[in-house]
């Protein structure tokens, strides 16, 4: 077994980062996930939003990899689960793969909650636990997945702050689409008074 952690800050508020983290699939930096299929979605009775997704990805296993372990194909599923909440201002979400589980299973969990200095930036913490169950090449094989875990963290936080800017932009874009829809009427009832 192997374990990978990782934490990361984004110069951005929690509200502004979760919502970015509930869209970050499809993106440009992340291609190897293209399926993103909500299961079940729902609010409890504390008003946390509870999350249940199915996720399609290639792992991009290297070919060597694939061929000792026995596999042809790299496309993998996996589960999804989030809460949100919005009281405690945390979001996490946990993600194991339901693909190839009698030869590998990774479980994933992401934290994302305010940094505790700064209420601006939100601090991300991530953690992996990777079991490859083919003995003479586990140690290997999980050496193998843990980069390709650090490798997509960091594209996944690419792709944070590409969802962001998106979110940003189009925030703008309709203000000021409304700047300009409000100006019209007000210029007619402004040449009306005269």
């Amino acid at each position: 077994m192997k374990l990978w952690a990782s934490e990361h800050i984004f110069n951005h508020p929690w509200e502004t980062v979760t919502k970015a983290a509930m869209q970050k699939y499809p993106n440009p930096m992340n291609p190897n996930v293209f399926g993103v299929d909500v299961l079940a979605r729902g609010v409890d009775a504390g008003g946390r939003l509870h999350s249940s997704r199915l996720l399609t990805a290639d792992w991009g296993m290297p070919s060597l990899a694939m061929s000792m372990i026995g596999i042809t194909r790299s496309f993998t599923y996996a589960q999804e689960h989030s809460i949100v909440d919005p009281k405690e201002k945390t979001f996490q979400l946990k993600s194991t793969n339901i693909s190839f589980t009698n030869i590998i299973s990774v479980e994933e969990k992401l934290t994302y909650k305010p940094h505790p200095e700064d209420p601006e930036k939100t601090m991300l913490t991530q953690e992996a636990q990777i079991n490859v169950k083919v003995i003479s090449v586990s140690s290997y094989l999980e050496g193998v997945i843990a980069k390709t875990i650090s490798a997509n963290a960091n594209k996944g936080r690419e792709a944070m702050e590409w969802v962001i800017r998106r979110l940003n932009s189009e925030i703008e874009e309709l203000a000021s689409t409304a700047r300009g829809s409000m100006r019209a009427p007000m210029a007619a009832a402004a040449s009306d008074d005269k």
